[in-house]
């Protein structure tokens, strides 16, 4: 617990709460980065209860907090620089009292700027920093710590300003209703298409109130199944689809049925677990980020890369096993207090930026990773689920 001298020395008491009506959160990027952003909205909303609280995301992200409910406006922005405009006077009209920036790039700084909003909170090593009127000089500062992770980070531009936020709210998602009826349509348009789907789906005709949208166990007629997501943004944070196919054997050994998501674009990736595999392996690449949440709440376990989808599944509780290559842990691992594990290979060289392996040409921090260890660590946790 860091002190009350100590948080002082970080401290910027200078926004009086007691004004603030209208808050925004700009958050652009990634899925990663947009489900650990929950913290933040939950600590947000915790402190300022009748206060509106809007966060800015990329438009093909947004609807990974579809039905949040420590936020009440979520506002899309696309790429194209009309739209960014658009964007941008939509915000200045809203007359926020307080923007946020949890990320630096300069697409976010313009949109905090642009607000016109009295107070503007970022780190001071942000690009056009002059533009800010509140700096904080880094997470490790005011947590006291060398290692932070980036849920930390964000949370800590909070803190700095006086927002509560010592017990460090873990990511949370909502699985709407809407969501878990359209993935049981895709569910029965899947088994009708596929042989081997067919065990893993229920009669036609089971009413959106009979399959439940919330909590994990698993749906009537499906069983315990495992998700799994292959793949990644670099091959460097990419496990062979193979290693995966042997999960997916072990898995079937323990008992516990293989689904296995990707992206459209990252059919190849599916196509090669099923190939190699020697248990059914039921595939989607037509999920919608909302399904996807839907169908990690009631998964047994998860197992994949570090992603944005593994961020998802530990933010609805989904016990889970990441795999490790390039990305830095400390700032990576899964932000949830359901049973996790991380499975790597240490080189002195991790982590770094992942677009290639400068060290050795291939990328052997990914490739070092042995099938056995990531079966111990689903062992493992599957033991601390059951408390075995």
């Amino acid at each position: 617990m860091i002190s009350e001298d100590q948080r002082r020395q970080t401290a910027d008491s200078s926004i009086d709460w007691s004004k603030v009506q209208r808050v925004l959160v700009v958050r652009l990027r990634s899925i990663g980065d947009t489900v650990l952003s929950t913290s933040s909205l939950i600590a947000l909303k915790r402190f300022l209860p009748d206060t509106r609280i809007d966060i800015l995301l990329e438009d093909w992200v947004a609807p990974v907090l579809d039905g949040f409910d420590s936020v009440d406006n979520v506002l899309k922005v696309g790429k194209s620089f009309p739209e960014r405009l658009r964007t941008a006077r939509r915000v200045r009209r809203n007359g926020y009292d307080v923007v946020f920036n949890l990320h630096g790039g300069t697409t976010g700084t313009f949109f905090t700027f642009a607000s016109g909003t009295p107070h503007r909170v970022g780190y001071s090593h942000y690009q056009y920093g002059f533009l800010y009127n509140h700096l904080l000089t880094s997470a490790s500062d005011f947590w006291r710590r060398e290692h932070t992770h980036s849920a930390e980070q964000q949370l800590a531009l909070l803190g700095f300003v006086g927002v509560p936020v010592d017990d460090r709210p873990k990511s949370r998602l909502v699985v709407t209703e809407s969501s878990t009826v359209s993935l049981w349509r895709k569910f029965n348009a899947h088994s009708q298409s596929r042989e081997d789907a067919k065990n893993l789906c229920y009669e036609p005709g089971v009413v959106a109130n009979q399959v439940g949208t919330a909590g994990v166990g698993g749906w009537p007629g499906l069983g315990d199944y495992a998700l799994l997501h292959p793949a990644a943004a670099f091959a460097t944070k990419q496990w062979a689809a193979g290693n995966f196919a042997r999960v997916a054997e072990h898995l079937h050994e323990l008992g516990i049925k293989t689904l296995a998501v990707a992206a459209r674009n990252e059919r190849s990736v599916l196509e090669s677990l099923e190939q190699e595999s020697t248990v059914p392996v039921i595939t989607f690449d037509d999920l919608t980020l909302p399904e996807i949440t839907a169908l990690a709440s009631r998964a047994k376990l998860f197992v994949g890369n570090d992603s944005g989808i593994a961020h998802i599944a530990a933010a609805v509780g989904t016990p889970s096993v990441v795999i490790f290559g390039s990305s830095n842990r400390n700032h990576w691992r899964p932000w949830t207090d359901a049973p996790s594990e991380m499975v790597f290979e240490p080189f002195p060289c991790q982590p770094c930026a992942g677009y290639e392996c400068k060290e050795f040409g291939e990328p052997k921090c990914i490739l070092s990773v042995r099938p056995q260890d990531v079966f111990d660590s689903i062992e493992r946790v599957l033991r601390q689920k059951s408390g075995t």
